[in-house]
């Protein structure tokens, strides 16, 4: 057997290197990995709705620890932060929705906006019922 044979059989299949910020040429990937990334945010809300649930639990001097640790800029910070990539995630996820879901009606498939439409506007008769009820409008 050659020397050529050998190293080739050894070289295996031939692998391009890719930049490690591929992902940055072209909006719709940036959309993707921001959107991947937004679930880490998603689970941040998650724990901190814990911590706050955990907090009034515990008594009231703990939600005063607790309402104290949150306003402190940094944590102040991280939750608006949390707050643009969640927003972010669910505007993505309500876009996906009509690839996603087949809504019949009569027979025939609603257009990928009119999904998209119900979903947004149930976001915000939502989001309008839940700031007024924390807005002391209950």
């Amino acid at each position: 057997m050659s020397e050529q044979t050998t190293n080739t059989a050894r070289a295996g299949p031939y692998r391009p290197r890719t930049d490690l910020l591929w992902w940055v040429h072209r909006r719709s990937y940036v959309l993707f990995v921001l959107r991947e990334l937004s679930s880490l945010f998603v689970a941040w809300f998650v724990v901190y709705l814990v911590l706050l649930v955990a907090a009034v639990h515990g008594g009231s001097s703990s939600y005063e620890r607790f309402l104290a640790w949150s306003s402190r800029p940094w944590m102040v910070a991280l939750n608006v932060v949390a707050l643009a990539f969640v927003v972010l995630h669910a505007v993505t996820w309500f876009t996906l929705a009509p690839k996603a879901m087949a809504v019949r009606l009569r027979g025939r498939r609603l257009p990928a906006r009119m999904v998209a439409a119900g979903h947004f506007a149930a976001w915000a008769v939502l989001s309008a019922v839940l700031a007024w009820i924390v807005l002391d409008g209950w």
